[in-house]
């Protein structure tokens, strides 16, 4: 129970905040490309740090200066060139240090930083296409995957019963899975009936924030898992300690990371409002 006494906690103190920038965002665009561009490298500062890999300055320099750069880069619309340079540099660092820098090392530098990045980055591509309603996009990209979240680990924890994952994570539960999606599922169209206020005279197409709300959810569930099972590998509990019950800035988006991209396809190709 204090676990779920420091999650309320921090939720308590967490949401207020959220609101608040991102009602600044959908007036100021730019202060969400700031936003993502500090989170991302402090999640892949923890990535880096759940291996030692910290301790490389020249992990540290390149990887979260990649990710810092991405929403810019986003921005300048310059493609691929950010991440072939970076690329070029990280292979040139496994040269220079081939004593002390293994090819798994820059493999799992690169790659984490590659899914990082791309996964808060796709919260910034969508808006655009319509009318830059960034703090919309932002909210269901982080609040469908945490509504499920917090649906999974209340329905865990007062009817779970049959465990879902646990080599990987011992405290998830077939229960909590169906909950979760539930939760997701919920959270998608109530986001929805919250913005016809925001927006006065939008109608948004609740079958597509079904899709979302439902694959969101399930997806949510494949990050979890997987950075806890890189965790597990790494012999630690969280990836930080900056969020009471919920650990690093990691712990708390890596289901975002991996939902954010797929909210951006399903928005490409079926429209949210109509």
């Amino acid at each position: 129970m204090d676990s779920m006494k420091a999650r309320l906690l921090t939720a308590a103190i967490g949401v207020p905040a959220a609101v608040g920038v991102l009602f600044l965002g959908e007036s100021f665009n730019w202060i969400m490309h700031i936003i993502i561009g500090v989170l991302s490298p402090i999640m892949v500062f923890e990535l880096l740090s759940a291996k030692k890999l910290h301790k490389n300055p020249y992990f540290v320099v390149l990887c979260a200066l990649f990710s810092a750069i991405q929403p810019a880069m986003l921005l300048l619309n310059v493609g691929l060139l950010p991440f072939y340079i970076f690329a070029l540099l990280m292979f040139l660092v496994m040269i220079i240090n081939n004593s002390s820098v293994s090819y798994t090392d820059v493999a799992f530098a690169v790659l984490g930083t590659l899914i990082i990045s791309w996964g808060m980055t796709s919260i910034l591509i969508l808006p655009p296409l319509y009318q830059n309603r960034f703090s919309f996009f932002f909210v269901v990209c982080l609040g469908i995957p945490w509504f499920a979240d917090a649906g999974a680990y209340f329905s865990g924890v007062f009817f779970g019963k049959h465990k879902l994952c646990p080599k990987v994570s011992p405290n998830k539960t077939v229960e909590g899975f169906v909950g979760g999606i539930f939760f997701g599922i919920l959270s998608s169209v109530l986001i929805g009936v919250v913005y016809t206020f925001i927006y006065k005279g939008v109608s948004f197409n609740y079958l597509v924030l079904l899709v979302i709300g439902i694959l969101s959810s399930v997806v949510s569930v494949l990050g979890d898992l997987t950075f806890s099972l890189i965790k597990r590998h790494c012999g630690i509990k969280d990836y930080g300690s900056i969020f009471p019950g919920h650990g690093g800035f990691l712990d708390r988006f890596d289901s975002v990371i991996v939902t954010a991209p797929l909210v951006y396809f399903i928005g490409l190709y079926f429209p949210v409002f109509v």
